[in-house]
């Protein structure tokens, strides 16, 4: 990641609280990360996401329907540890243009099966205000407007922005600030999906 791609977000974030970077991995990063994903996936090692935390937490297909592996930070597989190499880079510049006091980072990867989504959402959890900045790469190839999927952000009550899963998008947003939405898609939908969080007790 170049100095003008981050210098980019990090003034996304400040100035508007998100950003959208199309071309953010190189393509053989890209498939490696998905090929990986799909190799999990052929394991039996994602599982059914939740939605809630504690006693609250469920498995609720009819409002989350994808399937997760959680990343490793200390990752030895070189791709993966290169995507959260360029993640810290982020966290650091995001860091000295906003103070947002970022921490650490934790993610997973993402498959939506045909026809699943995820509904109209923050990633704030009531008691919990670590999750400062959401983060989503998509692993997509050759995805077009017609296999839909697409990650629906409302910005504000009147306007909302439409992103296309396509391979190595880069998409990062205020994590409290806006809601959003994964709409169901044709064909698998691939990602790593993380947050940037800041310290604390877990308790407002």
């Amino acid at each position: 990641m170049n100095a003008a791609q981050l210098a980019e977000v990090a003034e996304g974030i400040a100035r508007d609280g998100y950003a959208i970077i199309t071309g953010w991995l190189e393509t053989d990063i890209t498939t490696a990360l998905r090929e990986r994903a799909l190799a999990h996936e052929r394991a039996g090692e994602l599982e059914p996401a939740a939605v809630g935390r504690g006693q609250t937490r469920a498995q609720r297909g009819a409002i989350r329907g994808d399937r997760i592996r959680w990343l490793d930070t200390n990752a030895r597989d070189a791709d993966e540890a290169e995507v959260l190499g360029r993640l810290e880079a982020l966290r650091v510049a995001i860091n000295r243009k906003t103070m947002l006091g970022l921490f650490d980072f934790e993610g997973h990867y993402a498959l939506y099966p045909p026809g699943a989504g995820y509904a109209r959402h923050r990633d704030r959890f009531h008691d919990d205000d670590r999750r400062v900045i959401s983060c989503v790469v998509y692993l997509n190839s050759g995805w077009t407007p017609e296999d839909g999927g697409t990650l629906r952000l409302y910005l504000d009550e009147q306007r909302v922005r439409e992103v296309s899963p396509v391979a190595s998008t880069l998409v990062i947003f205020l994590s409290d600030r806006f809601e959003h939405e994964v709409r169901p898609a044709r064909r698998p939908r691939l990602a790593v999906t993380g947050w940037f969080r800041r310290r604390g007790s877990g308790l407002f």
